[in-house]
């Protein structure tokens, strides 16, 4: 039930986007038509070493998922799940003897190889500018019909992302509601971020990372839960996080937007709002737990997806170090 009620969310989603995708368009990019990167460009020399140059502690704070089998993921909705298999173990490398050294070498050697399939939405990861788009299109007016091929995106693909490192700021705004969790559904608004901001003693920058905490990532390990009817940022507080100049939007759920959604008329979602017309990453399933713990809400963050060819996302292992 619960994921028949994700899956009827996501369609009238999708119907509603359908709709107002006719009134909307996608970004055009004010670093030029052929930037692929979007808000990133924003990351400099100058702004990486600022930023470096604060860091006050060498406390590292990870803020990636662990991945396992049975994690949290859409694979209800066609997606793969991820899976872990081994290729070579010490026993089978012996009796197969692949590499023709022979038994006893093999014995001696203790050879294991492994492999993992998953979705690159999976887990801790990044979204690249081609994951959603509008009318055809991807931000900068790229169109799916001539860069879309059968191995990935001929632009914007995942890979053109450079290594981000940048000045985080942490929201936590189940802290701030003085709850543990945000209630099922609940639509994170601007008024939500500007008071968590205020209260933690932050202004938000340009060149921002900003992550957003629900308390979600506390269920990650009961898959069911976690992904039943999530809390997520509104639109209009997505815009406004985007509009304050911010290069990256994380929150520690499975999706950045509210599910189902709450908005009724003209609805594009936080995904196409930020990707497609702002040319904002986001980000989800963000570990900000030990961040929260130890009300760590200012920080020197550095994330790199890797260079998969043509994808329109990516895993990655973000961290923190506490900044002055």
């Amino acid at each position: 039930m619960k994921h028949l009620m994700l899956g009827l969310g996501l369609a009238l989603s999708l119907n509603g986007l359908a709709q107002a995708a006719q009134t909307e368009q996608v970004g055009k990019s004010p670093w030029g038509s052929q930037d692929e990167i979007g808000a990133l460009n924003r990351i400099t020399p100058e702004s990486v070493l600022k930023v470096v140059q604060r860091i006050s502690s060498g406390k590292v704070y990870d803020l990636s998922v662990e991945y396992f089998v049975g994690m949290p993921s859409y694979y209800f909705l066609g997606q793969p799940r991820y899976q872990i298999w081994n290729v070579h173990t010490p026993q089978g490398t012996i009796v197969d003897d692949p590499n023709g050294l022979g038994k006893e070498k093999n014995s001696q050697i203790s050879y294991s190889g492994s492999a993992i399939s998953m979705y690159v939405h999976t887990g801790t990861h990044i979204d690249a500018l081609s994951h959603f788009g509008l009318n055809g299109k991807i931000f900068n007016g790229y169109s799916a019909a001539d860069n879309l091929g059968d191995r990935g995106w001929h632009k914007a693909g995942v890979e053109k992302y450079p290594p981000i490192i940048a000045r985080g700021v942490l929201l936590d705004v189940a802290r701030y509601k003085g709850v543990e969790v945000l209630p099922e559904s609940y639509g994170i608004s601007v008024e939500d971020l500007r008071n968590t901001a205020r209260t933690q003693g932050v202004t938000l920058e340009s060149g921002d990372v900003v992550m957003v905490r629900t308390g979600r990532m506390q269920w990650f390990r009961e898959a069911e839960r976690y992904m039943h009817n999530t809390p997520g940022l509104t639109r209009e507080a997505a815009d406004f996080l985007a509009d304050a100049g911010a290069v990256v939007i994380g929150v520690d759920n499975i999706s950045t937007d509210v599910w189902p959604s709450q908005e009724k008329d003209n609805w594009i979602p936080v995904h196409s709002s930020m990707l497609s017309i702002k040319g904002v990453p986001i980000m989800q399933n963000v570990n900000l737990e030990s961040l929260a713990a130890d009300q760590v809400y200012q920080f020197a963050w550095f994330g790199t997806p890797l260079r998969l060819k043509g994808a329109d996302g990516s895993p990655m292992r973000p961290i923190a170090l506490p900044i002055q």
